[in-house]
């Protein structure tokens, strides 16, 4: 049985106008993923985010989020959160709330 606490690589790709963050946990197929749409300059719309059930479990969709708003502070965007995960996220950490977009 593969450790659940395996680390997670999380790697970034441009789609279509938007992008895609993947997340690869050491040791399985399956992947999970935060997909976004650009709106306007410097503001991305969290649209998806996906992990399937057998990688489930893992904090592996808190990763992806957590990636998605470290580049956003590091590369000064904001964050529209659409994707209802996202946006639970942004309502559990107020913290956040500079980088949301409205």
């Amino acid at each position: 049985m593969t450790d659940r606490r395996a680390p997670v690589t999380i790697t970034h790709h441009a789609l279509h106008e938007g992008g895609k963050y993947i997340a690869q946990p050491e040791g399985e197929n399956a992947t999970g993923y935060l997909e976004w749409e650009p709106r306007g300059d410097n503001v991305r719309v969290a649209t998806h985010t996906v992990v399937p059930s057998e990688i489930g479990g893992r904090g592996i969709a808190a990763q992806l989020v957590d990636r998605l708003v470290s580049d956003a502070r590091e590369q000064g965007f904001k964050i529209v959160p659409q994707c209802s995960y996202v946006e639970a996220k942004f309502r559990t950490n107020p913290e956040w709330a500079d980088l949301r977009a409205e």
